[in-house]
């Protein structure tokens, strides 16, 4: 009898042994730099450009917040995401103005000019504005409106050169001292070559007036006519729809790692309403799409999140709701973000958060980010160039409302790096396979070794509520940029041009 039982335990243990091989082959593999990167292979990436790209062709040629091009595109990232195994997928639906302009016009003596409808500008009468051009004042001094005394701008209009504000932001900085000082109407000329395609003042305010955006060169000539004495008079017509509308971010998690230990990547998934954004930010959403699928057959100590923000190019509005709406609880478990916001025409830019550059310093923890990149392409024979802090994309957020540890990677705007930024042209025809392939690559490289050691290399800092809604409504007011260094922007501007 007693032999029987051992032979029918041995039947059962036997037959349970293909299943336990099979349970064992499901368990993943740990993380690694190696493995990660192998995964990460151009066919791959490419093929998320040329559906973005078809998106745009199929409505309206871009993928803009508010427009049905940017709707597409989440419901393209939905289908990529939401069916992978071991992982959580959610959209976070969040208000963001949209603005359409229906008609613009600017003539200078009679002559039409390029102009672009700065986002949130007021509207003009229907008649538009008629007034003398004259020049305000430039550099720092035209972000102050004291330096307006002694000149006649009242019922003028103020032709003004583009510049990062230590207060109150690039282009709405110029705006507001000009208002103040009687000018009817502004126009900011650009101070790259670029055709100007984006420009927003952030949110509408009362403190603005009737604005406009044209390039380097029309403004420049303009102004060397106005220094020889030549009276120039204005016509400026704007008409602008400005209204709310609900648009979306999206979110994939891994269910494995330590969730008291986040690492957040973002790429933002709009595009500007001029063109189809295949370069910016298709390249960093497909490097994400491509990069999350990879993480997520592996194991990791931490937790990883991948964000597709949206309305980005609207003022990071996507990351902004995001950050200022996290419970503190949440905020405490991130222990780090990585932004990637233009990933495949240009230079292999790295975010210069330990200010060694340009000055801006990020949190603690953000240095040994950059120290990460910076390892990586140089390892491979990659030449780095400093990226400047221009709170121009979503890593802002991070930054200002969160205090989080941060790093990036950017492949620059200057026309020498990527002439199709923010046009028309950044269609499939603009990004380099092999940059983004490398980039994707260097991303793996990071995240491997931040989802693995992260919680031992990386400081981490707790907060309460009353210090979460103290580092809110700083974040709303103050700049935490280091200004020594902007001479710079000129050169290398980095970020989406959305600066406020």
């Amino acid at each position: 009898m007693l032999n029987l039982r051992i032979m029918r335990l041995l039947t059962i243990l036997v037959a349970s042994l293909p299943l336990a091989v099979c349970e064992t082959g499901n368990v993943k593999r740990r993380i690694s730099s190696k493995t990660l990167q192998a995964e990460l292979q151009t066919e791959s990436l490419w093929s998320h450009l040329v559906a973005l790209d078809g998106i745009a062709a199929a409505n309206g040629g871009n993928r803009a917040f508010g427009l049905p091009g940017y709707a597409a595109s989440v419901e393209y990232v939905w289908e990529q995401i939401s069916k992978i195994k071991g992982a959580n997928a959610w959209k976070q639906d969040f208000p963001s103005l949209f603005n359409f302009v229906q008609s613009i016009e600017l003539k200078l003596n009679d002559e039409s000019v390029y102009v672009y409808g700065l986002t949130y500008s007021p509207s003009t009468p229907d008649e538009g504005i008629t007034g003398e051009l004259v020049l305000g004042p430039e550099g720092t001094l035209g972000c102050d409106a004291a330096s307006y005394a002694g000149l006649d701008v009242v019922g003028k209009v103020v032709l003004i050169d583009r510049f990062q504000c230590p207060v109150g932001g690039t282009l709405a900085g110029r705006v507001r001292p000009a208002a103040a000082a009687g000018a009817s109407a502004v126009i900011i000329y650009n101070n790259v070559g670029t055709n100007v395609t984006a420009g927003t003042l952030s949110a509408p305010s009362a403190e603005f007036v009737p604005a406009g955006f044209i390039n380097q060169a029309d403004g420049l000539a303009f102004k060397v006519r106005l220094q020889a004495g030549e009276k120039i008079d204005a016509y400026f017509q704007q008409d602008q729809i400005v209204e709310e509308r609900i648009t979306q971010n999206v979110f994939l998690e891994s269910r494995d790692g330590d969730p008291d230990n986040v690492i957040v990547l973002g790429a933002h998934l709009d595009s500007v309403q001029a063109g189809p954004g295949i370069n910016d930010d298709g390249s960093g959403s497909a490097l994400l799409l491509e990069l999350s699928k990879a993480v997520l057959k592996y194991k990791t100590n931490t937790k990883v999140r991948f964000a597709w923000w949206g309305a980005e190019e609207n003022g990071l509005i996507g990351s902004k709701y995001y950050c200022s709406n996290l419970p503190v609880p949440d905020i405490n478990r991130i222990l780090a973000y990585l932004n990637f916001d233009m990933v495949s025409k240009g230079y292999f830019g790295v975010g210069d958060v330990d200010g060694s550059s340009f000055g801006s310093i990020g949190p603690t923890g953000s240095e040994i980010i950059e120290q990460i990149y910076i390892d990586y392409y140089t390892s491979k024979g990659h030449e780095v160039t400093p990226a400047i802090l221009t709170n121009g994309s979503d890593y802002a957020s991070f930054w200002g409302i969160l205090n989080k540890p941060f790093g990036f990677i950017n492949t620059g705007t200057a026309p020498a790096q990527d002439p199709c930024y923010h046009q028309a042209c950044d269609t499939i025809n603009n990004p380099n396979p092999e940059t983004l392939t490398i980039n994707a690559r260097a991303a793996a490289n990071a995240i491997a070794i931040l989802s693995t050691d992260g919680p031992r290399i990386l400081p981490k800092q707790t907060i309460n509520a009353t210090m979460a809604t103290t580092w809110r409504t700083a974040a709303l007011g103050t700049d935490t940029l280091a200004f020594g260094g902007l001479d710079g922007l000129e050169g290398t501007h980095l970020g989406c041009g959305h600066e406020v």
